[in-house]
């Protein structure tokens, strides 16, 4: 069988870096895409020794970026079955009438606009194949608004929206869409939203075990190899101690 081309978005780090990792190993050749370049090109030399990977860097903000790279792919690698949107981030942990606005701005442009962005380029060469597979990566905060999460939550309630959107104008065309919304998983989340306050970014997931970067990257390896009339199309993931966005678990 021929291996399906699989394009992620945040792939040097997290839960992009662990499904890289576990698709390599699974059939699939990959397009890397990131701002990294350093950590792109660790990534082509180690994963080329298991399957075809290329790299793309660009920031999924700025659309031209988007634009030029996704056109600049060699042919061999236009034809792509799927697309993995999981680029995402949050800043800062603020009751919205104490927000900043340049944080607003990077949660609204990664999070929504540069989810669209990407899959703009992406999904003609899907519709016209009448073949493809959308995984947008969520988030607890797109189902559950909680205290602080302001902005943050309503970028994710727009990734959910867009997700479940895209379900309806894909459905004619044979597309799988497929939405993933974890609770806590330990990743650089933290670390950015605190703006790389280390300490503060530990408490986050003190007295608990969280998921595992991994642990989504096996659901989402789960959700493609599903037989082709099956779509799981909505997923909440917690770890064992989350309840919800805000009860949480946390031993002494």
């Amino acid at each position: 069988m021929d291996k399906r081309i699989a394009f992620i978005t945040g792939a040097t780090s997290g839960i992009g870096e662990a499904t890289v990792q576990l698709l390599a190993k699974n059939n699939f050749k990959l397009i890397l895409c990131g701002r990294r370049k350093d950590r792109l090109k660790s990534l082509l030399k180690s994963l080329s020794t298991i399957t075809e990977v290329t790299t793309l860097s660009f920031d999924v903000r700025n659309n031209k970026e988007v634009i030029n790279c996704i056109n600049s792919l060699p042919q061999e690698w236009k034809k792509i079955d799927v697309l993995i949107n999981n680029a995402g981030n949050a800043h800062g942990l603020s009751a919205i009438q104490d927000g900043v606005v340049n944080d607003w701005d990077a949660m609204m442009d990664i999070n929504v606009k540069g989810l669209l962005y990407v899959s703009k380029e992406i999904m003609p060469g899907m519709i016209e194949r009448k073949h493809g597979h959308i995984v947008n990566i969520g988030s607890i905060a797109g189902k559950e608004v909680y205290p602080n999460g302001n902005v943050y939550c309503a970028s994710k309630f727009a990734v959910d929206a867009i997700t479940q959107g895209m379900r309806l104008d894909l459905n004619p065309h044979g597309i799988k869409v497929t939405g993933i919304h974890p609770g806590m998983v330990e990743t650089e989340f933290a670390l950015v939203r605190f703006k790389g306050d280390e300490e503060r970014a530990k408490n986050v997931y003190k007295g608990l075990q969280p998921l595992k970067p991994e642990d989504i990257a096996d659901i989402i390896l789960f959700t493609l190899t599903r037989p082709d009339h099956v779509v799981l199309a909505d997923m909440i993931v917690f770890p064992k101690a989350q309840g919800s966005a805000t009860v949480v678990r946390r031993e002494a």
